[in-house]
């Protein structure tokens, strides 16, 4: 709010107050809007003190500022580049990532990145000032913004990793990662935990390495070993992610997860698969017969839109029009994930040879 009035101005303040409070039934999103000047109002009547408001201020500010940055390019697929700052530039793994970049961008995604160095400054190369996004983070060592990124409208310095974690998420349509340290590890799990919870929506994730290199082969078979062995995950969620060491096979998946696949949303208890094309009886039934063990009651179905569609926003649900657009509507179990996305694949298969659609939400 400081590019508003001065923040020790309270008569300037006061002002805005009263012409907010005044407007804010006139408001599109008023009741939201209340609901979280009514939530700070709350807060300057509790027990809360100034390192409480220290985190509230520079989170909004934090928040603020990436909303504006993205909200002229949220019709735009984008795809969250991972990966160690500490990879050389003469490495193997650096050019995969700059030839990565260039090929998804071709594909019509931009590309975000750490906006540091290493495979996150080769992202940056590959897709050019133009098509990519920096979403730093303030460290004492390590984190500047690469060269590629540093003079870009489109850079946004974060103070809290929770708020730059949330903008990488809520803003990308796939994720890839290329090898990296515990950074690199810890948005690879975040990333799988959200998917498989069910708290994002369905990407593809794509584990990148070197050809013949052996970093994601060798995590994977940690995973197998102490996570899927010993049944502490679904054994299908191994699907949930791609590992390879081929340029066009991890281009492949990107964009192949879009052929006729577009999005999907919870409308109450239903979820709803928005899709580019319309699946013929056949194919439906075919999709019936090898996924009802997904599927809590009824069977799967085509739609149109849903009444309750536009009715319903919800967060990562896109705002152009995709009321044209068939669907699939059924009851999941909300638990197997891993099965879903082997359901997607499937559906996509039904699309080779038909168009891919990575380029708008």
């Amino acid at each position: 709010m400081a590019s508003l009035f001065n923040e020790n101005n309270f008569d300037d303040l006061y002002k805005h107050l009263k012409i907010l409070a005044e407007d804010l039934p006139n408001q599109e999103n008023s009741d939201l809007i209340h609901q979280a000047l009514l939530t700070v109002l709350q807060m300057t009547m509790g027990q809360t003190d100034r390192l409480d408001w220290k985190i509230l201020s520079a989170s909004l500010q934090d928040l603020e500022e990436g909303f504006k940055v993205f909200h002229p390019y949220r019709h735009v697929r984008k795809i969250s580049i991972f990966g160690s700052a500490r990879i050389p530039a003469s490495s193997a793994e650096y050019q995969l990532a700059i030839d990565f970049a260039q090929c998804v961008v071709a594909q019509g995604f931009m590309v975000m990145t750490g906006a540091g160095g290493g495979i996150m400054e080769a992202g940056n190369q590959g897709a050019g000032a133009e098509k990519s996004f920096g979403l730093n983070i303030q460290l004492p060592f390590e984190q500047g913004a690469n060269s590629f990124i540093t003079h870009s409208d489109k850079l946004i310095d974060f103070k809290y990793f929770f708020t730059r974690k949330l903008f990488f998420l809520r803003e990308t349509d796939a994720i890839a990662l290329f090898p990296g340290g515990f950074g690199t590890q810890d948005e690879a799990f975040e990333c799988l935990t959200l998917i498989q919870t069910g708290k994002s929506a369905p990407m593809p994730l794509v584990l990148i390495d070197k050809p013949g290199g052996t970093y994601w082969t060798e995590w994977d078979a940690y995973i197998q070993k102490n996570l899927a062995d010993r049944q502490l995950i679904n054994p299908e969620d191994q699907n949930l992610y791609i590992i390879t060491d081929d340029l066009k096979t991890a281009c492949s998946a990107i964009s192949g997860f879009y052929r006729v696949y577009h999005s999907s949303r919870y409308v109450d208890d239903r979820f709803v698969i928005r899709l580019n094309r319309a699946l013929t009886e056949a194919e439906v039934q075919k999709l019936n017969e090898e996924f009802s063990d997904i599927v809590v009651s009824g069977q799967i179905k085509t739609s149109v839109a849903l009444p309750e569609e536009s009715q319903m926003p919800q967060p990562h649900q896109t705002q152009d029009a995709t009321e044209h657009l068939p669907r699939l509507v059924f009851h999941f179990n909300q638990r197997n994930h891993g099965r879903l996305y082997q359901m997607i694949r499937a559906i996509n298969k039904m699309g080779e040879g038909a168009p891919e659609h990575p380029e708008r939400k």
